[in-house]
């Protein structure tokens, strides 16, 4: 008898650790599901008992990797309380652009997929942004402290993204220090 969608703790586990790393490196299309299912150390099969496509796959993913980014943020505001955005700041355009790209930050990998993703993924998405943007609103003061939070994210995600986009490590520090300073400035 086959096991029901979501059961085996241990391989769901593996298998979501895999498919984040395996959708960052490779996005959406350029990844199957033998290569997922390889990321994590296991076949295809093991793929299949827990998730029904590739795509539900990857709004999984999404929301985890999400999850994490939200999990970040809420350390930093807690160990820093109102003094938690320059830190923050700091580490995302600092220690995590020298992380490798299959464990570099959720939203600047995944965010063009999530935009030809399905209706689900980008729902999962909307969610998870809509909870992260009100998590760093809560930690700004102003009025304006909805649309600030947006602008850090975007700085944040554009900035990441075009960062590890270059060859120029020169080109590189020029795109993360004007970030870090427009980020900071929010």
């Amino acid at each position: 008898m086959a096991r029901p969608k979501g059961g085996g703790g241990d391989a769901r586990q593996k298998l979501i650790g895999g498919i984040g790393r395996g959708f960052r490196t490779g996005g959406f299309g350029g990844i199957g599901v033998d290569g997922l299912a390889k990321e994590a150390g296991l076949t295809s099969g093991a793929f299949y008992a827990q998730f029904g496509s590739k795509a539900e796959a990857f709004t999984i993913a999404v929301r985890e990797g999400l999850t994490f980014l939200h999990g970040g943020i809420a350390m930093f505001q807690a160990e820093h309380g109102d003094a938690w955005l320059a830190p923050f700041v700091d580490f995302y355009l600092g220690p995590r652009m020298e992380v490798d790209l299959n464990e570099a930050c959720a939203l600047p990998t995944f965010s063009a997929d999530v935009a030809r993703g399905s209706v689900e993924t980008r729902a999962a998405y909307t969610q998870a942004m809509q909870a992260i943007a009100a998590l760093v609103a809560s930690g700004l003061d102003g009025a304006d402290r909805d649309a600030r939070s947006w602008q850090l994210l975007a700085i944040l995600t554009g900035a990441a993204a075009m960062a590890r986009a270059v060859d120029d490590p020169t080109v590189r520090t020029s795109i993360l220090e004007a970030a870090r300073v427009a980020a900071k400035a929010v």
